[in-house]
């Protein structure tokens, strides 16, 4: 595993040491990967005479951000945003009403969520300080799960032993 790996998951965490703010994190994060999923998946762009969603180029950058850092952890954060995309495209094909709704929805709901974890935790979140925790984020809530059902419990290790310094 890189130290850049631990080194971005431990920053995130100094943000995040009151359980109940990483339990807000936990539902709020997902939420707000859904919604952006869903914004994005309506609005198209056409690349070399091939009509894309806006979505496939996030997550292939997203994706690509995330393989930097882990191979394992970036494999299942793919299959995540690609279980995200399939939701996200089904809610795109509903009218405009209905697909603005979900995505404004869901986006205001994480972010309510998030804003409460953080009254909680007494401190302002991560992406404040830097912008690349908006990334880093999905990344930590599927660390934390990995971590709930005893997997890599050496990157928790390495975490833990950063922040102790």
């Amino acid at each position: 595993m890189s130290e850049r790996l631990v080194r971005h998951l431990a920053n995130y965490a100094a943000y995040h040491r009151d359980r109940r703010n990483v339990a807000t994190h936990m539902v709020g994060i997902p939420l707000i990967v859904l919604a952006v999923e869903v914004l994005l998946a309506r609005p198209r762009l056409a690349i070399g005479g091939i009509e894309i969603a806006a979505v496939d180029l996030a997550i292939v950058a997203a994706c690509c951000f995330y393989f930097t850092l882990d191979r394992r952890l970036a494999c299942a954060m793919a299959v995540v945003l690609a279980v995200g995309k399939v939701i996200a495209g089904k809610l795109a094909e509903q009218d405009t009403a209905t697909w603005l709704s979900w995505g404004i929805g869901l986006f205001v709901t994480g972010w309510l969520i998030q804003f409460l974890g953080h009254w909680w935790e007494g401190r302002k979140p991560a992406f404040l300080d830097d912008l690349r925790g908006l990334l880093i984020g999905p990344l930590f809530v599927l660390a934390e799960a990995a971590f709930h059902f005893g997997r890599r419990l050496e990157l928790r290790g390495q975490i833990e032993a950063r922040l102790a310094r």
